[in-house]
């Protein structure tokens, strides 16, 4: 009893050892890649005007990883799929955030030839530039009143206007705002038919906007096929581990399974992106 005794304390301080050594080593990695995390998180959500704590967003993706590992390793007995789960769902809430960003950067360019015809219509009745964009701002929604706002904003704080203008296409980094920022910023230096330039650029931005629509009609089937090649799999697997769970225990619990799962994976994520390349069309 007494060597048994101390071969489970042995084996105790060897683990306690091991357990301070990884903290050791991981620890400071994980408080680098934490702060990486948090910066990169909170210049997003600043993007999109989302004032949450990036420390709370740290937090969300730690318990979305635990648990998504969790479930994944309960489910399969599998420590790999387990892990794979984990770094999936940690990426989530960032693939969140991106989500938003671009779905706010669309909304923002569907608003912006109303915008400009608003503004050269202004500008024909002889009002400022300062003047009408304060009053598209007033009679506008989200996101471009958020935007020009923010730029008005700016100059009141004593910000120039070509310093206000840069700072709005970082902001809102698409080709619709580049042209809208260098009329703006030409005209201010040069003078011109800001008016004429402005109707133009709305015009066209217009049936841009018309084509990328008649576009993601046309490629439709193509995004449809992209997730049903994508999702075949996964169903299919889940199908047969219901229905033959020892045939599919080779591929859950051993290195020649697990290295099966990893091809698969592999292929899956080449096929898709594959699909999404071809349908993807730049206009």
């Amino acid at each position: 009893m007494i060597w048994l005794a101390l071969a489970l304390a042995m084996s105790m301080a060897c683990t306690a050892l091991l357990a301070w050594r990884a903290q050791a080593w991981f620890g400071p990695a994980l408080q680098r890649y934490r702060q990486v995390y948090t910066h990169d998180a909170g210049v997003r959500l600043g993007e999109v005007f989302l004032f949450i704590d990036p420390g709370q967003l740290w937090l969300a993706a730690l318990l979305l990883a635990g648990m998504a590992g969790m479930a994944a390793w309960a489910a399969s007995g599998s420590v790999v799929l387990g892990g794979l789960a984990a770094a999936l769902a940690a990426r989530l809430p960032r693939q969140m955030v991106g989500r938003l960003r671009h779905r706010r950067l669309a909304r923002f360019e569907q608003q912006l030839p109303g915008a400009l015809l608003a503004l050269a219509a202004a500008l024909r009745a002889g009002v400022g530039v300062s003047t009408a964009m304060r009053h598209i701002v007033d009679h506008s929604e989200a996101p471009l009143a958020q935007e020009f706002g923010l730029m008005l904003r700016e100059q009141r704080l004593g910000v120039s206007f070509d310093a206000a203008l840069e700072h709005l296409s970082q902001r809102v980094p698409s080709e619709a705002s580049a042209l809208v920022v260098a009329a703006l910023r030409v005209a201010s230096h040069t003078g011109g038919n800001l008016a004429e330039t402005l109707d133009g650029i709305a015009r066209t931005l217009r049936e841009r906007l018309q084509l990328q629509g008649k576009v993601r009609a046309l490629t439709a089937q193509g995004r449809l096929q992209a997730w049903i090649v994508g999702a075949l799999p996964l169903l299919l697997m889940a199908v047969l581990d219901r229905m033959e769970p020892q045939a599919m225990a080779v591929l859950w619990h051993t290195p020649l399974g697990w290295a099966v799962l990893a091809v698969m994976a592999g292929l899956e994520t080449a096929g898709v992106l594959l699909i999404r390349r071809i349908v993807d069309i730049d206009i």
